[in-house]
């Protein structure tokens, strides 16, 4: 058996998730990230109950969770017109064992990059480091080539080589050299928070607009004394996509003069979009992406995961949620076959097929296909909501989705852990 540790090439949500696991089964891992320090970047993510069992099953409670989000209460649409399409308590207040968070995406990769280094040591995660390629030995371990910010390389051996690097992932490249392009739809979004109160509940996610045209507005901290909290914002707008993305950049600082007007008709008695954006004091722009999903996420001794495997358009809030729950299912099979391909290949049979569906559906609207489906029967404006869309038909919009996105209330509470602690 190979006394080699796992190799984790990517040290966001997902691959921070996996050294963790890997820890609590004491098992040895090494984690190489590209960034030359870690810093808390990005805005707000919904983690969903399904992952937020697993981080408290990895010793991480609500208590930790709360510096760096808060419990959703309550997740809703409205329609064009401002009125209310369909709303529903979220995580405890739905009936869940575990609560649904609303956190900074950044202060929740600190936290977990914290516990990485706190419970693995100080160089478990090597910073300046990008897996470029890799090869199986006749060990039948991996060896993993490595470059370095000085512009060295190196070459390391695991047991195996977990590619959490993301949707421009190495490791996804060598495994699939053929894989598609980078999949845009068309959708350009625009985020930021700003200091505000929170609308309607103290934690609710609030969808706005048409299939094309919407805001999302969701606190991610717990209100001051004031009354106020911080309020993560989405901007989205679908454009002509024929030309493809012609930016060389995926995610950069914009002023909000720059889209602001795309939104000034999205004002009523309860909320003032553009003066809420104009408090803003910087914004970020990104198209919405994905990739075409992959027949596999194994390749012997090497498996991809989070956005390396599934890249999905955010809009059922599961992305890093999925992550997590690879992390924990890769761990599971480990404890039931070893740190072996056997293992791996146990993990891409229960997720891989299931999963890519997930990233079709989330083209599609995800939850948010209710905002399409309002559309196309009334424009999305109406007077009363039952005439359009009766009750009946959109819950069970909504239970379809939640169980294809694994968090379905009555198996998500029935369902035993995927790691029991007491066998690890």
């Amino acid at each position: 058996m190979s006394t080699a540790p796992v190799i984790i090439a990517g040290g966001g949500i997902g691959g921070l998730t996996m050294a963790l696991t890997l820890q609590q089964l004491g098992i040895p891992c090494q984690v190489f990230e590209s960034a030359s320090t870690m810093k808390p970047l990005g805005v707000g993510i919904n983690v969903q109950p399904n992952a937020v069992r697993e981080l408290i099953d990895l010793g991480i409670g609500t208590d930790e969770l709360d510096t760096i989000g808060i419990p959703a209460k309550e997740w809703a649409l409205v329609g064009l017109n401002g009125k209310e399409v369909y709303a529903e308590a979220r995580g405890l207040d739905a009936g869940y064992r575990w609560p649904q968070y609303a956190v900074h995406r950044g202060k929740f990769l600190m936290l977990l990059y914290k516990k990485v280094l706190e419970r693995l040591g100080e160089h478990a995660v090597q910073l300046d480091s990008r897996v470029t390629k890799y090869a199986t030995n006749s060990s039948n371990e991996v060896e993993v080539t490595v470059l370095h910010g000085d512009g060295s390389e190196s070459v390391t051996t695991g047991c195996l080589l977990i590619g959490a690097d993301g949707i421009h992932s190495a490791v996804r490249a060598q495994m699939h050299p053929d894989q598609a392009p980078i999949h845009w739809g068309g959708a350009l979004m625009w985020r930021g928070t700003i200091r505000g109160k929170p609308i309607r509940t103290s934690s609710s996610f609030i969808g706005l607009g048409t299939h094309e045209h919407r805001m999302v507005i969701y606190p991610i901290s717990a209100t001051d004394k004031d009354g106020n909290a911080e309020i993560n914002w989405i901007a989205e707008l679908t454009v002509d996509n024929s030309e493809g993305w012609k930016s060389d950049s995926w995610f950069k600082p914009i002023a909000i003069e720059e889209f602001a007007h795309h939104f000034e008709q999205f004002k009523y008695d309860w909320l003032d979009v553009p003066a809420m954006l104009q408090q803003a004091d910087v914004a970020y722009e990104n198209p919405m992406i994905d990739r075409d999903p992959v027949d596999t996420w194994v390749d012997g001794p090497v498996a991809l995961m989070g956005d390396a495997a599934h890249p999905m358009y955010p809009t059922g809030s599961n992305g890093a949620s999925q992550a997590i729950i690879d992390a924990r299912v890769i761990g599971a099979k480990i404890l039931e076959n070893g740190t072996n391909a056997a293992a791996l290949s146990a993990y891409n049979e229960q997720l891989c097929e299931s999963v890519s569906a997930l990233v079709l559906r989330n083209r599609g609207a995800g939850p948010f296909g209710l905002l399409n489906l309002l559309h196309e029967r009334c424009g999305g404006e109406f007077a009363d909501i039952e005439e359009v869309i009766p009750t009946a038909e959109r819950e069970e919009f909504m239970s379809v989705y939640k169980k294809a996105a694994g968090f379905a209330i009555e198996s998500l509470n029935a369902a035993p852990p995927i790691i029991d602690i007491a066998k690890a």
